[in-house]
């Protein structure tokens, strides 16, 4: 093997009956495959799982990198659907036999299993999960809500807040996407904000309503046009640290002004519902919201749709019939 290859890095101290043998080059190793076609986000959540399976597959012994996914069989599948119940959540644990397979399919493309045993081995059935869509919609008066606590904080914090709820509200992009912002991506004359930095590193250009643009506006008074993070943290001191937003803080910034306005708590992907249900609303074409939130599917653009039995009352009203 060239000693230039990179390698998984190994522990001599490995022992299991599913452990590698000896360490592999991650080129040939079906987990860091797999995980090198994902997102950086994606990576990380999907390395947790995948953990997670050698663990329960090995007590503890190996990790992703250290099993040897080229012996898993079908009875390591069905072992891993009846367990990994106990410990996860329905949607979790589909999730997780996702990226099982997936590891199972670079390990059959890499030669690791051979195809009649992959096929076998993959052959297990998702969990059913509850139908009931989840997360929820924010009204007009609980956005105004929000909004009212971030104009009644004078403070610097007060007016980040207040951009940071407008452009979740007015674009509807991931939580991911608004903490990757620079200033940069702000287009000031047209309200356009791009976003270089979405699912599947796809860029898409969205729009600033006209109010979001005026409160982002005051925000910029105060950060100024230096280059950098657009939304960036404050110290008690009330000074700008100069960095980006975590995805944590901005979920935590929203729970804290949910608090102060007095509504039911929230999260960002409930920002994201209730900016394509309110597009929905208004009559927008399903194609156009889909390219505005980043989907690659109007199918899954539909599933965030919350605006729930009255809007198919009001639809149903709409028809002309002859009679």
């Amino acid at each position: 093997m060239d000693r230039n290859t990179p390698q998984v890095e190994w522990q001599a101290t490995t022992h299991h009956p599913l452990a590698l043998s000896s360490p592999l080059p991650l080129v040939g190793h079906p987990a860091w495959v797999y995980l090198s076609h994902l997102s950086k986000r994606s990576r990380s959540t999907m390395h947790r799982h995948l953990d997670a399976i050698a663990f329960l597959l090995t007590s503890h012994t190996c990790d992703a990198l250290t099993l040897d996914w080229g012996q898993l069989r079908y009875p390591h599948a069905i072992l891993l659907r009846l367990e990994l119940p106990k410990y996860y959540a329905p949607s979790t644990v589909n999730q997780m036999l996702s990226a099982f397979k997936r590891v199972m399919e670079e390990a059959k493309k890499l030669k690791l299993i051979p195809p009649g045993d992959y096929v076998e081995t993959i052959d297990i059935e998702p969990l059913k999960t509850n139908s009931k869509a989840l997360g929820r919609l924010l009204s007009r008066t609980e956005m105004a809500a929000l909004m009212n606590v971030c104009h009644e904080d004078e403070s610097v914090i007060g007016l980040r807040d207040a951009a940071m709820l407008a452009i979740l509200f007015g674009t509807g992009m991931r939580r991911s996407e608004l903490v990757a912002l620079n200033l940069e991506n702000y287009k000031s004359a047209t309200g356009a904000i791009a976003i270089s930095s979405g699912k599947g590193n796809k860029f898409r250009l969205v729009y600033l309503p006209s109010s979001g643009q005026l409160i982002l506006s005051k925000w910029l008074e105060i950060r100024g046009l230096n280059p950098g993070a657009l939304l960036m943290p404050i110290s008690k001191t009330q000074k700008l640290q100069g960095r980006h937003l975590s995805e944590d803080a901005v979920l935590y910034l929203l729970r804290k002004c949910a608090i102060k306005a007095g509504i039911a708590s929230f999260t960002p992907h409930d920002c994201r519902r209730t900016f394509i249900s309110n597009l929905l609303e208004a009559g927008v074409d399903l194609v156009t919201v889909s390219q505005l939130a980043g989907h690659s599917s109007v199918t899954t653009t539909a599933k965030y749709d919350r605006r729930g039995e009255e809007a198919k009352r009001a639809a149903v009203n709409l028809l002309n019939l002859p009679f």
